[in-house]
């Protein structure tokens, strides 16, 4: 067994829990409520995000701590998922409430506590629900947090990830296109600018006004160059199974 699946994913200080299957086997499935992240929700009196402890349902506040894959209890020092496992990894919780994380692929995993020590036999995996049949749709990888999202291709715009929130370019092709785009524009721009500059100057020292178009053609150009600056070096997912 490989060693990162012996580990807990917190330490365990001061924790109680069940001795009397010390050293035995039991059978665990690698999928369920306890292993999939709950639910954030704000506290009614304060508004910061929190999660229900999947041990005692104690409320855990979060606040700050959302890039982590998972957080520990104040009341009974149990880790709960806050995120999902990372590619390749799934989520197990032993009976004696200690979480682990394995590979997806593991049949067999040993549990690190010492007085538990447990031989888990996870069940096997429950086949993963096909994306859906609507056209487009597909499972894509965040470039931020690497978490896995459905999103429809077809749709020509940025994809916000829904577990982290953040916006990326499913493939390159997308953000490399606007940002050509914006940099055109800039070039456009700044070539208008300096030519008007150059053609009215002598014009403009009598009629102040033509200031304001020298004014608004570069500023134009600096905005269109800082938006192809933000697509050129936007994060990139991909598409799960599209090297």
């Amino acid at each position: 067994m490989a060693e990162d699946e012996r580990q807990p994913l917190l330490n365990q200080e001061n924790t109680t829990y069940n001795r009397n299957f010390a050293g035995g086997q039991t059978t665990v499935s690698p999928i369920g409520p306890d292993e999939l992240p709950p639910p954030f929700y704000q506290a009614p009196e304060s508004g910061v995000p929190m999660v229900a402890c999947r041990v005692c349902q104690a409320r855990i506040d979060i606040s700050g701590k959302r890039e982590q894959h998972v957080i520990k209890c104040p009341q009974c020092n149990e880790a709960t998922p806050i995120r999902n496992a990372p590619p390749g990894k799934k989520y197990v919780r032993c009976p004696c409430n200690c979480l682990l994380i394995c590979k997806s692929s593991s049949q067999r995993i040993a549990c690190p506590r010492a007085n538990c020590k447990r031989i888990i036999n996870l069940a096997p995996s429950p086949v993963t629900p096909p994306v859906p049949s609507m056209p487009g749709m597909c499972r894509v990888i965040c470039g931020h947090c690497q978490d896995t999202f459905l999103f429809n291709t077809l749709n020509n715009a940025l994809a916000r990830c829904p577990n982290c929130h953040k916006v990326s370019s499913v493939g390159p092709d997308y953000s490399r296109g606007r940002g050509n785009i914006f940099i055109i524009l800039t070039i456009i721009f700044l070539v208008i600018g300096i030519g008007v500059t150059v053609g009215t100057y002598a014009y403009a020292s009598s009629h102040g006004g033509i200031y304001v178009a020298y004014v608004g053609a570069f500023l134009l150009a600096a905005i269109f160059f800082v938006r192809s600056i933000y697509y050129y070096f936007m994060k990139v997912s991909i598409i799960e199974g599209v090297m």
